[in-house]
């Protein structure tokens, strides 16, 4: 089972109780000055931590984002503020409604919304998840319980072929980032830049996954990885640096 911080499950509560259904104009983070519904985002608290300083250090303007495991879409409503077309995927229907509402309060017009999720193999699943916690839904083996079950599609992202041809891949997909990278080696030939949350069990399992990802990336070209939260270089040498955090990938 994939592990959530305290603070993390103590602010989804509070969110999710008190303010589930509030549609309010951000004040706070990327998001600020966008329309959003649910979370805290209505608070004039300014944020700043090495990721979300990471996010305002990129040029979004008119690229192709793919942002796969949208879940409620405050990234894909970010990257719609610039880039020229956005495709989200989301696959439970929960997560899905509320990214739709998202996008259309803000009359985003250039975002696509594909109701899949990305894998290595085309697949019908059925995944559990807290319905309290609908951001920790994951397909990794065992790493999923709750009172929710829904089947969903898996794809390829190389079969996703009428789609334009991505600048940035943003993946979190709670221990499946491996997962959707083997399913879009094709789309990796032209070496968009990566963005990947890193996820596990505990310490090994993470250490485990992050050099996996590190070793399957450096095999196909990406010799420029950074660690978000400490900018340290990554090689497959020093990949555990990264169990913790976020990767970005770059050709050079």
């Amino acid at each position: 089972m994939v592990s959530t911080p305290l603070k993390h499950r103590l602010i989804s509560w509070v969110s999710r109780t008190f303010f589930d259904n509030r549609v309010y104009r951000v004040r706070n983070g990327l998001n600020k000055g966008l329309v959003r519904r649910g979370g805290l985002g209505w608070l004039p608290i300014e944020q700043s931590n090495p990721e979300l300083d990471f996010w305002r250090s990129l040029d979004f303007s008119g690229k192709v984002v793919y942002d796969i495991g949208a879940y409620h879409g405050l990234l894909t409503i970010y990257f719609a503020r610039t880039a020229r077309q956005v495709v989200a995927w989301e696959p439970t229907a929960f997560n899905r409604k509320r990214l739709l509402d998202n996008v259309q309060l803000n009359q985003f017009t250039h975002v696509t919304v594909r109701p899949y999720a990305l894998g290595s193999a085309t697949a019908s699943l059925t995944i559990h998840f807290d319905s309290r916690r609908s951001g920790t839904a994951s397909l990794v083996e065992g790493a999923t319980s709750g009172e929710v079950a829904e089947t969903i599609e898996v794809r390829r992202l190389d079969d996703e072929q009428e789609l334009p041809t991505p600048d940035f891949i943003k993946i979190d997909t709670e221990g499946y980032e491996l997962e959707v990278l083997r399913g879009g080696v094709n789309a990796l030939q032209t070496y968009p830049e990566l963005f990947l949350e890193m996820h596990g069990s505990d310490a090994a399992d993470k250490r485990g996954r992050v050099e996996a990802i590190v070793r399957f990336l450096w095999e196909y070209g990406y010799r420029n990885l950074l660690h978000v939260e400490t900018g340290t270089a990554l090689k497959p040498e020093n990949s555990s640096a990264a169990a913790q955090g976020h990767i970005y990938a770059r050709q050079m």
